[in-house]
C-alpha cells in the first residue's frame, strides 16, 4: 500500500481569461506526480458528491443552497472572487468531498494527501478569498459526527491567516486551529485562532522553520488530537505574488518533511492538503505544491505506514 492520494478531474473548473486564481494547477499537479514517479495511478482515490447536509454541517443551509443554485447576490460573489458557474459549484463540493475522503484515509493508513483543499477563508454564511465552503471545517464536523474522531488539529501554514477556521472553531474545544501566517498581509481583519504566530514580512528559511520548531512539538502534546489536519500553502515563497515571506524551495520542503515526521513519528495521524499558491510562473508553482507529496511519500515509507 503506498501513501494514499486524492483527485478528480473536477478539481478544475472553468474561469474567465486571464482570472488572477490558478485553477489550471491541480490537474498540472496530478500529472506532474505522475511524470514524475511521485505517483501511480493506483494510488489515486476518487472522492464522490458529497450529500448538501454535510457542508450544512458547517455552512448555513441559506448560504449552501444559494451558492450551489447559482443565486448568491454579486456583492457575495465579489467576496469570493471568482465568478459562478455550475461547473464552479460541483468543483467546489467535489473539492470538500477530497478533504473528508483524505482524513478518512489518513485515519486508517497514518498520512493521506489531497491535490487541492485548503478553502480556510470561508466562514459558516459567506465565502471569501477564493474560499467558498470551508473543506477542513466541513471534514472536521463530518468525521466527528461520524463517531471516528474527537479532538482535531488544524496546523495551518498557508501564508494568510486562516480566519474562517478560527470563527468556525472560536468556542470549540474539541478543534485547536494552529495559524502560523505572515502579520501585513490578507485577511485585513484577523480572527483568533487558538494559537495564532504572526511573522514578519520577508522572513527566510531558517528562521521560519525554527519558530515552527518552537510550537509544533509541543502543540502535539498538548492537544493529543486524533488527526491532524495540515494546510500547506506554498505562498509563504519567495516567489509568491500574496505571500510576503522569503521560503525557498527548499525551505518548503524542509518544512514539509518537518510537520510530517514531527506528527507521524509521534504517532499523529496527518490528512494534507495544499493551500494557496499565486505565481505567474505555473511550472514553478506546480512544483512547490507537489513538495508537500513528495515530503508525504518521503515519510510514508521512512515510518512503515504501508
Amino acid at each position: 500500500m503506498d501513501l494514499p492520494i486524492i483527485y478528480h478531474p473536477d478539481y478544475v473548473a472553468p474561469l474567465p481569461e486571464g482570472h488572477r486564481f490558478p485553477m489550471a494547477k491541480f490537474q498540472l499537479l496530478y500529472e506532474l506526480l505522475l511524470t514524475d514517479g511521485v505517483a501511480h495511478l493506483e494510488q489515486f482515490h476518487l472522492p464522490n458528491q458529497p450529500p448538501l447536509e454535510l457542508i450544512e454541517l458547517v455552512h448555513t443551509p441559506d448560504y449552501v443552497q444559494s451558492y450551489c443554485q447559482g443565486t448568491l447576490d454579486s456583492k457575495a460573489q465579489r467576496r469570493i472572487g471568482l465568478p459562478w458557474s455550475l461547473a464552479l459549484a460541483n468543483r467546489t463540493c467535489i473539492a470538500v468531498a477530497g478533504t473528508i475522503l483524505t482524513a478518512k484515509l489518513a485515519l486508517k493508513q497514518g498520512l493521506a494527501c489531497n491535490t487541492a483543499g485548503g478553502t480556510h477563508h470561508a466562514f459558516p454564511s459567506y465565502g471569501s478569498g477564493f474560499c467558498i465552503f470551508n473543506d477542513l471545517a466541513i471534514a472536521s464536523r463530518v468525521l466527528q459526527k461520524q463517531g471516528l474522531v474527537k479532538k482535531i488539529l488544524i496546523v495551518d501554514l498557508d501564508v494568510h491567516q486562516g480566519d474562517g477556521t478560527a470563527f468556525i472553531f472560536q468556542d470549540d474545544e474539541s478543534v485547536f486551529t494552529f495559524s502560523m501566517h505572515c502579520e501585513v498581509n490578507f485577511p485585513g481583519t484577523k480572527q483568533t485562532s487558538d494559537l495564532d504566530v504572526p511573522l514578519p514580512v520577508g522572513m527566510e528559511d531558517d528562521a521560519y522553520l525554527q519558530t515552527l520548531a518552537n510550537y509544533l512539538p509541543d502543540l502535539l502534546s498538548q492537544v493529543k488530537p486524533d488527526l491532524v489536519f495540515y494546510d500547506a500553502g506554498v505562498d509563504p515563497h519567495i516567489g509568491d505574488r500574496l505571500g510576503k515571506l522569503a521560503l525557498s524551495d527548499t525551505g518548503l520542503f524542509r518544512r514539509e518533511m518537518q510537520v510530517l515526521s514531527t506528527c507521524v513519528s509521534a504517532g499523529y495521524p496527518v490528512a494534507c492538503v495544499i493551500g494557496g499558491g499565486y505565481a505567474d510562473d505555473m511550472k514553478s508553482l506546480v512544483w512547490r505544491h507537489s513538495l508537500v507529496h513528495r515530503a508525504a511519500s518521503e515519510t510514508y515509507h521512512q515510518y512503515k505506514l504501508y
